[in-house]
């Protein structure tokens, strides 16, 4: 059996299936109610019940969401509704409402992508969770207290595991360390969502998504979460590499071009080996971004990628019509060193 939940605030409105939170049935349909640990600990998702009638998940609360339930709030992450419901919640909508936190994790998986692309699953303690917006990013804090930057690269209702995709930058002792001495359990210190790159579901206008190396990651979450909210506007994807052997994700990227109506995918090689057999795009990425589109006056930009790629990026962008309030970056920022290893001073090759 299902009902119908009502948000008059923000005139949302959701179903919600029997063995259903509240929260769980929100988030699985894109609408962003607050949340800390999603297990009846913290009373973050506290909110009132206008009316209809709520059953809790655990016969006992806890002894804050208790105390909560006892002033008359609702834990939406342990309410299971019985009837339709009209509810009062403060709707996470924008960056700044996503409450930051530094929390501990440990290394759940590591999967070799490419020959310098590791993607990492990190798992949170039981009782937290990490409510971010997709195409947010985090901080990993080191032990000597530096901090290297990763883009979350999950959907916002998939958050039993944080993923990561890492680089393995020359001259980056970070990423020596994930390629050499990363183990599965390995302990890390986090700290996140950062960052106001994220996707503007409420635009209504078509979307070009634009990614570097691993500027997919971001990309990757935006997707996943526009698949899930049924986001119909147009999004064409473009990927842009060195080499055959730097695309990561791609079957799954054209599997995805395959199954959704509204998704294009252009991926593109700047310096295609002459044994990759590459009959697709070639070139620097922004460029075939406005091949494809002369006029971008009416489109939602999202780049992120090496700095050196963003800057093209924005500067040829601008000059064929896209307002900056229509461009959103996420540079990724290298030492001169190691922007000099990887060979991108400048775009291409």
């Amino acid at each position: 059996m299902s009902y119908r939940i009502k948000v008059p605030a923000s005139g949302h409105e959701f179903s919600i299936e029997e063995h259903e939170t509240v929260l769980d049935a929100a988030l699985r349909q894109g609408i962003g109610l607050p949340y800390g640990c999603r297990n009846g600990a913290c009373g973050k998702c506290a909110g009132d019940l206008i009316s209809g009638v709520i059953e809790y998940k655990e016969a006992a609360l806890k002894a804050g969401a208790k105390t909560l339930s006892e002033e008359g709030k609702t834990l939406f992450c342990q309410a299971m509704a019985r009837s339709d419901l009209e509810i009062s919640v403060t709707e996470i909508t924008r960056s700044q409402e996503v409450e930051v936190k530094t929390l501990p994790c440990r290394v759940e998986s590591l999967e070799l992508l490419t020959h310098d692309i590791m993607k990492i699953e990190l798992k949170l303690p039981e009782n937290e969770r990490m409510q971010f917006l997709a195409g947010q990013y985090l901080e990993i804090i080191l032990k000597d207290g530096k901090r290297r930057a990763f883009s979350i690269a999950n959907a916002p209702h998939d958050d039993d595991l944080i993923e990561l995709h890492i680089r393995h930058v020359p001259d980056g002792h970070f990423g020596d360390f994930v390629f050499k001495g990363m183990k599965v359990k390995t302990l890390l210190k986090i700290e996140g969502p950062l960052g106001s790159y994220y996707l503007r579901e409420e635009s209504g206008r078509p979307v070009i998504l634009v990614g570097g190396g691993t500027g997919f990651a971001p990309l990757k979450g935006m997707l996943e979460h526009a698949f899930k909210i049924g986001f119909d506007q147009p999004i064409h994807l473009f990927c842009g590499v060195r080499a055959k052997r730097d695309l990561y994700m791609d079957t799954m990227a054209r599997a995805w071009a395959e199954q959704y109506d509204n998704l294009k995918y252009t991926p593109v090689l700047s310096c295609p080996d002459t044994k990759d057999d590459w009959q697709g795009k070639t070139g620097y990425v922004h460029e075939a971004v406005v091949d494809a589109y002369p006029d971008l006056s009416g489109y939602d930009v999202y780049l992120s990628g090496p700095p050196p790629m963003v800057k093209a990026g924005m500067e040829v962008f601008y000059a064929r019509g896209l307002p900056e309030t229509q461009i959103y970056s996420d540079s990724f920022e290298y030492s001169d060193d190691a922007l000099s290893a990887m060979g991108i001073q400048k775009p291409g090759c």
